[in-house]
Order: structure tokens, then C-alpha cells, then sequence
């Protein structure tokens, strides 16, 4: 159980840190934006402390992509222009 809670945190570390690099946003940005300090933030992204839902909603928002992709459970960014193939 531990190795996998693991592997969680370092999809959801990993994410983060790749969603503000491809937006080109500093960590003192985000933090701005997330009203916290870049102190704060930069331990959110090593993992140190774990990241408040109301934090992880707001990067969603900012980054425009769901709470699923961010925690790294989904690959894909928007759900919304996925073609899954089936008519309706």
C-alpha cells in the first residue's frame, strides 16, 4: 500500500510542476495566484506537504483541466474534446 500511495503522490507531484512549466508560470506566480507564499508552494510541489483540495480546485481552474488529470488518475487534460467513438 505504501509504494502505490507513492506512486500517486509522484503523479500528482510531477503534474503540477508540468502544468506550470508549459504555462511558463513561476512557482512565485502560482503562488500568487493560490494566495499562499512561493515557500508554501514550493513544498507542494516536493511533495512535503500535501496539497488543501481548495488549492488543488484552484489549479484546476487555473490550468483549465480536471481535478482527475491533475492527480494523475487520467491522461487526458479535457474531457470535454475527448472522441470516445459513441453516438448518440
Amino acid at each position: 500500500m505504501r509504494k502505490e500511495k507513492d506512486i500517486f503522490k509522484i503523479d500528482y507531484i510531477r503534474r503540477m510542476s508540468d502544468l506550470r512549466e508549459d504555462s511558463d508560470y513561476s512557482q512565485n506566480v502560482v503562488a500568487s495566484k493560490l494566495g499562499i507564499s512561493q515557500t508554501m508552494y514550493s513544498r507542494y510541489e516536493r511533495g512535503a506537504t500535501e496539497l488543501p483540495v481548495r488549492h488543488l480546485l484552484a489549479l484546476c481552474k487555473l490550468y483549465k483541466v480536471s481535478a482527475d488529470y491533475l492527480l494523475g488518475l487520467d491522461d487526458v487534460k479535457d474531457r470535454k474534446n475527448k472522441k470516445d467513438g459513441s453516438s448518440k
